[in-house]
This record gives structure tokens, sequence and C-alpha cells, in this order.
């Protein structure tokens, strides 16, 4: 039992978290005359490792999810979801979230398609909360810095949230909400051609490098606020701001999530820093399920396709779900670190 925790903790800290990366930088910026012992050094270091690390795990995932994809293109989603009723369409929508690699404002296009498509309401509900929140990228990336209990735990309620806010909405009967030019489209499905091995490789090639010249800018931007966070702002400060010693930290966090646009992979590094800086898991966990999931600019063209009272509703049902989901993860956090 012993050596296969050993496997696994070098499997995720030289692997995932490629820590081997972050001592040669260190000893390459030691080399050139900085101390990664201060401020400057630390910062350099950090931010040089995370996009680094970030940047090789976001393009060999994107790859392998994309292949995976190319196996399931919109109009075999819709037929898919069309087979399922009932809370199993909700639980099938989030998971199919899962392997669609798309931060919340590229998730709109596919929740208004399966809208058009006549799927229900709350299904298509539960496949736009799922998409930018949880997908096989951001587990391995959770993987490789908050450790497998946490990074499992995560998607697990990650899926929860999609599929209970997806229920509820469903509930609700709000499909007047939609607007009407979703609501009168056509319905038209087009059958996908059969892909060959090389056309599949080709998609997830071409998928990566769009991908990553629409998520890279969001990580430099994301790893420099880290190391702004984890070699500038002092301790003390985020403890009692985020810490156990502010009982609003969760809501706190959720509401300073909201306004701000990232995917989860320019998000991690700014959650590795907080919680570093003596955060809350909770609070941290809650951050970046708001920064992923209510995004200002997706809220706004999510308006476009919906009225004010379904998107008040939807902003209401996740807010509540993660700031619920923030605390239990501060009361439990002992038992996932």
């Amino acid at each position: 039992m012993e050596s296969v925790q050993a496997v696994w903790l070098f499997f995720q800290n030289q692997v995932l978290g490629m820590q081997w990366l972050n001592t040669a930088i260190g000893s390459l910026l030691s080399m050139l005359g900085l101390n990664v012992a201060d401020r400057v050094g630390g910062s350099l270091q950090f931010f040089i490792y995370d996009v680094l690390k970030i940047t090789v795990l976001l393009c060999v995932l994107i790859f392998i999810i994309s292949y995976i994809q190319s196996y399931f293109p919109p109009e075999r989603s819709k037929k898919i979801l069309g087979h399922f009723h009932g809370v199993w369409a909700n639980i099938i929508a989030a998971l199919l979230g899962t392997v669609t690699p798309f931060c919340s404002c590229s998730s709109i296009p596919l929740f208004i398609g399966f809208s058009s498509a006549g799927l229900p309401l709350g299904v298509t509900f539960s496949f736009l909360i799922s998409s930018p929140m949880v997908d096989l990228g951001s587990l391995v990336l959770l993987m490789s810095i908050f450790g497998a209990k946490v990074a499992i735990v995560y998607v697990v309620v990650g899926l929860m949230i999609a599929v209970i806010g997806g229920t509820l909405i469903e509930k609700l009967h709000m499909e007047t909400q939609v607007e009407e030019f979703i609501r009168s489209a056509s319905n038209i499905d087009i059958a996908s051609p059969d892909l060959t091995r090389k056309d599949r490789l080709l998609f997830a090639k071409d998928q990566v490098t769009s991908t990553f010249k629409k998520v890279f800018p969001y990580i430099l931007i994301g790893v420099g606020i880290g190391a702004i966070i984890h070699n500038w702002i002092p301790e003390g400060w985020v403890a009692s701001v985020l810490g156990s010693r502010n009982p609003f930290g969760v809501v706190l966090a959720t509401l300073l999530g909201v306004p701000m646009y990232a995917d989860i992979f320019g998000t991690i590094p700014v959650a590795e820093a907080l919680l570093f800086k003596g955060a809350q898991l909770g609070t941290v966990l809650a951050f970046m399920m708001a920064v992923t999931t209510l995004s200002l600019p997706s809220m706004i063209m999510l308006r476009k396709a919906v009225k004010p009272k379904l998107l008040g509703t939807f902003i209401a049902i996740c807010t509540v779900g993660i700031i619920i989901v923030g605390y239990l993860f501060n009361i439990f956090q002992y038992l996932l670190v």
C-alpha cells in the first residue's frame, strides 16, 4: 500500500505538478543572480513555472478531450440527450458538459443550439452550468495543485450543482422565459459525417490551437495575479478577509468572482496563491466556481437568449449553490487536506 501511495505522490507531484520544473526554474534564476526567496525572484519563479506548467497540461489535455469530443458533435449530443428523461437527462447533460472544454461564454452557443432543438429547459441549463465549471482538464489541473481528494470532490460537487440547478429550473416551468427567436427556431437536425482517425487528429490539433489562442491571455493574467498574491500581499491580510475568522468569506469570494471573466485554467493560479496565503479551501473553490460559471460577460450573452426572470433565477440558484458548497468545503476541509 505504501508503494502505491509513493507512486501516486510521484505522479501527482512530479508528473502533474511538475515540481521538477519549479526546481529547475529556481536553479536557473539563482544562476542568473536572482534570489528566489525574495519577492521579485519568487514572483518571477512562480510566474514562469505556472505559465509553463499550465500551458503544457492545457495543450495535452485539450488535445485528448477534443479527440473524444469529435465523437460527440452537437447533432449527436442532441440525439443522446433526447433518449433520456427526468433527472437522468440532467445527469447526462451535466456529464456531457465535462467533455466540452469551454469557458462560460463559449458554452452559451451550444446552450442556444440545444434549446432550439427542443430539449427540455432544465436539461440545457444542467449542461450550461457544468460545461465551464467542470471538465476533465480542470480535474487534472486541480489534482496537480490541490491533490486528488479535493479535485474529485470539486468535480462531483460541480456536477451536483449542475443537476440540481437544472432540475429546479425544469420544475419552475419557465419555458416561456426563453426568447422567442430560440423557441421558434427550426429543429432540423443534420447528421454528422463519419470522421476518419486523421480527421479527428486534425480536429483535435485545431481545437488545441484555437483554445490556446483564446485562453493563453487569461492564463497570463491569472498567473500574474497569482504571483502578486503569492509574494506581495501579506498573509495576514488574506487570512483576515478570506480565512476562518471572517464568517462571510465565502459570500465575499463568490460576489468578487462574479464580475470577473476567466476559464478554469486562468482561475486556478489565483486560487493556488489565495490558499497558500491562508484563505480557506471552500472560500477559494467558491471563488473559482463563481468566476467560471457566473462571469459578467457570459451573463450579458445569456441575457440575449433568455428573459430577465429566467436569468435572475439561474444566477440565484447558482450563487446559493456555490455559497452552500463553499461553506461545506470549509467545514470538512480537514478531511480533504
